[in-house]
């Protein structure tokens, strides 16, 4: 299984960011190829969204699902058709992260897992001498660098102005 971690600190308590991280549909907003969210339940374990992506000649929706919450510190999820990936949100409270002048400061992980082998060939309608094995070749390091755009497009909208971001990698896939 392939995984990417990284994290940041967020200038709020715990309980704020997750109440942020908790509304996925807005995700759509902060990524540059996921261009759709619909929602399926009430945001609980159980909760599916469709998750539209768009990348070169292809477009895909994936379906995701909330597989366990643990507010104000966690959201797991898995994706439910086509490729085995997990991964969640999770939120420490870090004051001693807080810079002078900030009363509080959480420190914020977003952790995907995946198994690029495990993808269906049948999920994609691919172009004419286009191989699913070229198409993961050029998306796995796009996964790392789409979670570094969500990391610091949602450390803006949560603090309410935009900030040089310090993101840590903590995992990179194995194969990129």
């Amino acid at each position: 299984m392939d995984e990417v971690e990284l994290s940041t600190v967020v200038y709020l308590p715990p309980a704020e960011v997750y109440e942020f991280l908790i509304d996925f549909p807005r995700y759509a907003n902060y990524s540059k190829y996921l261009t759709e969210v619909r929602q399926h339940g009430d945001g609980s374990p159980g909760t599916e969204y469709d998750l539209q992506l768009e990348w070169w000649k292809l477009s895909y929706t994936a379906r995701s699902e909330v597989t366990e919450v643990n507010p104000p510190q966690r959201i797991d999820w898995r994706l439910v058709k086509d490729i085995h990936a997990r991964g969640h949100w999770r939120v420490e409270e870090v004051p001693e992260e807080a810079p002078d002048g900030e009363g509080t400061a959480s420190r914020v992980y977003l952790h995907v897992g995946f198994d690029p082998d495990s993808a269906s060939s049948s999920a994609l309608d691919l172009p004419t001498f286009v191989s699913l094995g070229w198409v993961i070749e050029k998306v796995k390091p796009k996964i790392e660098e789409e979670a570094e755009r969500i990391v610091e497009r949602i450390v803006a909208d949560l603090e309410g102005e935009p900030r040089e971001v310090d993101l840590e990698v903590h995992r990179t896939p194995d194969s990129v």
